[in-house]
């Protein structure tokens, strides 16, 4: 970025601002208010809740998975009688998403931290935080949700500021110029996001801010987010920050301008990955408003804007000056945790219906389209030409890419979620986690033996008077595969877990994820309920009556730890007597249906997971169960 020193000018009808917070503290909820105060839908257009969340996923999942930036035209009281643009970039509150996080922030010139009333700041606030105090943002703390009954203002105030100093004395050694009196000095906002009301005075534990409206949230934008300065002078800078697609236009770069004048159909210097410099012209300029782009003539310093065009740009290059080109630095993310192989569906029954897409070359052209948006993201080579290692920040952003295929029409074979090691003056180190989990009393203990198998070491605890408690764990990344199952299970659904990474530690050792083992289908046909009633005292079934399965299909979990090999097709042998209990199936115990992340969660090492847009099943790498045998036999003597 070219030198602040140099930077004379200032864009004052203008403000960059991303919302960062943990899951669900009501960051999109927020950005509704914030459009429908502004006016900035049309009169009669039918705005859905939570509209910045546009993916079905993010729908379905109620959390962010894109960063996506909408415009805020301001016209109110602090505005003084010009109409201001606030871009607000919504970030995701997931680390497993942390590279849309690094690449909001590269947007923007300051940050809103939204803190939960009742949870205050949680492990991945700490996150998205501290990727904001590295690159020296301004902070406005944001308390929302002020009107839950369970609030407790105070103390949720005290702990964002504790987090606050920690992160800026733990970043005094990285950032040595970060101004710690500017990092403390945070004005604080009060907020119910959903009745879209904010205040600058603390109103009392569950209750609503006495203001009407959000003005004094925009107010406090406009006064300390500092508008985006540049050099009149110098050379057009358009970093590439996302990227988007258009049916019309083809693929999208979403640029923000730190200097000079991007103008439609101009020529301008591409600035690419390998250091190459290549001239193209912009074709199409389009600028935001509310959730919508439309055709702009030019745009000018501070400004989010999309350009068509340029069929191969990538995330972090940059678009400059033709005849002084001036590139910008490239984005930087924070390396992958969590591999999970992909692969062609290999199973006996794959390709059965017409129009999935089940060849090599559809997979790896996917996963490929995939990289460019997705830079968090790394795909490497296996031993087979049809499988393919995926690397990511964690398990659910692994989870969120193969259900995004599978409703695109993929069958493919997915491998047990692995963590990515490294080795350091002759040790296998491996990704570990700082876990936080809020718990009512009552199920302390076993959460506490929980963490203890998964190799967790508790750093903190607290208990804040209302029955429930906080305990702080470090814990290897690898001991939270197939965790969540277990902890909603052990909480009766109750408790709350979030984790975010911690670093690199030598190897904790063996880890036990599943005490029970597979029920596996020793033949191929069809599902009989005779045969599941006989079975279902001694295991619990993931199969429906009437279901296909085949040999080596896991159609359920054992009440014992080893593996079993059943027959489940079996059908009752037909006599001319008639059994006083003749087929009452009223008793049978109902399947447990399993979802994509329950299934990544229960395979173990020799099981995955084959995924299809109709099913998603569990099964043994090896189908045979003599070669299963086999394979076991010489692992062992190995």
């Amino acid at each position: 970025m070219s030198d602040t020193s140099l930077n004379t000018a200032s864009r004052n009808d203008l403000r960059n601002v991303a919302i960062v917070a943990h899951v669900d503290h009501g960051k999109t909820t927020l950005v509704d208010a914030m459009l429908k105060q502004t006016h900035s839908f049309a009169e009669h257009s039918n705005v859905a809740e939570r509209a910045m969340d546009t993916g079905d996923l993010e729908r379905e999942k109620g959390i962010t998975i894109l960063a996506k930036n909408t415009t805020v035209a301001y016209n109110g009281p602090s505005a003084d009688g010009i109409v201001m643009t606030i871009n607000v970039i919504d970030t995701p509150g997931h680390a497993d998403f942390g590279g849309e996080v690094e690449r909001g922030l590269s947007m923007v010139d300051g940050v809103v931290l939204l803190v939960d009333a009742s949870e205050g700041p949680l492990p991945q606030t700490r996150f998205v935080l501290r990727k904001a105090l590295a690159a020296k943002l301004p902070v406005i703390l944001l308390v929302n949700k002020t009107d839950r009954p369970d609030a407790r203002i105070d103390e949720v105030v005290a702990e964002s500021m504790d987090l606050l100093l920690g992160l800026a004395s733990d970043l005094a050694d990285e950032v040595p110029d970060l101004d710690l009196d500017a990092v403390l000095n945070v004005p604080v906002v009060y907020a119910s996001g959903k009745l879209g009301r904010a205040s600058l005075k603390q109103p009392e534990n569950g209750t609503a801010p006495d203001n009407e409206d959000l003005e004094p949230l925009f107010k406090t934008i406009v006064d300390h987010i500092p508008a985006p300065r540049y050099n009149p002078e110098g050379v057009l800078q358009a970093h590439v920050t996302n990227l988007d697609a258009s049916p019309f236009l083809g693929r999208l770069a979403l640029l923000r301008i730190f200097n000079g004048t991007l103008r439609k159909g101009q020529n301008v210097a591409w600035f690419r990955h390998d250091g190459t410099i290549k001239q193209v012209k912009i074709t199409e300029l389009l600028a935001t408003q509310a959730l919508s782009r439309v055709p702009a003539e030019s745009a000018g310093p501070g400004e989010i804007v999309a350009v068509a065009g340029i069929e191969d740009i990538t995330i972090g290059e940059t678009l400059t000056d033709i005849d002084d080109p001036q590139p910008l630095p490239l984005i930087t993310v924070d390396p992958p945790a969590i591999s999970m192989t992909i692969g062609i569906n290999t199973s006996p029954i794959a390709g059965r219906v017409k129009g999935h897409k089940v060849t090599a070359r559809q997979v790896k052209d996917r996963l490929d389209k995939e990289l460019v948006g997705n830079v968090s993201l790394k795909v490497l080579p296996t031993e087979r030409p049809d499988a393919w290692e995926v690397q990511g920040r964690g398990e659910l952003a692994l989870a969120i890419l193969v259900e995004q295929m599978r409703r695109e029409g993929f069958e493919l074979t997915v491998g047990k979620p692995q963590v990515v090691t490294k080795v350091v003056d002759g040790k296998v180190h491996e990704p570990m986690e700082h876990m936080t989990i809020d718990v009512p009393e009552e199920y302390l203990g076993g959460v506490t033996q929980l963490m203890a198998s998964r190799k967790g070491r508790m750093v903190n605890m607290a208990n804040h008077g209302t029955g429930w408690c906080r305990m702080e764990f470090i814990v290897p990344a690898r001991g939270l595969i197939g965790f969540r199952t277990r902890f909603l299970t052990d909480t009766r659904g109750a408790g709350i877990a979030s984790s975010i990474s911690e670093g690199y530690e030598p190897w904790a050792g063996p880890i036990e994820y599943r005490t029970n083992g597979s029920i596996v289908a020793d033949r191929s046909g069809v599902v009989t309920p005779f045969a599941m009633i006989k079975l279902q005292e001694r295991m619990t079934f993931f199969v429906q009556p009437t279901s296909e399965v085949y040999e080596g299909m896991i159609v359920g979990e054992n009440s014992r730890s080893d593996d079993m090999d059943v027959n489940i097709t079996r059908e009752k042998q037909l006599t001319n007597m008639r059994a006083a209990s003749s087929d009452t199936f009223e008793n049978m115990t109902p399947p447990r249906n399993l979802t994509l992340e329950e299934s990544l969660e229960f395979a173990r090492e020799d099981e995955c997971v084959e995924v299809t847009p109709e099913s998603v099943r569990i099964r043994k790498l090896i189908l045979n169960a003599g070669d299963r045998a086999k394979a076991y036999r010489s692992r062992a003597k190995v």
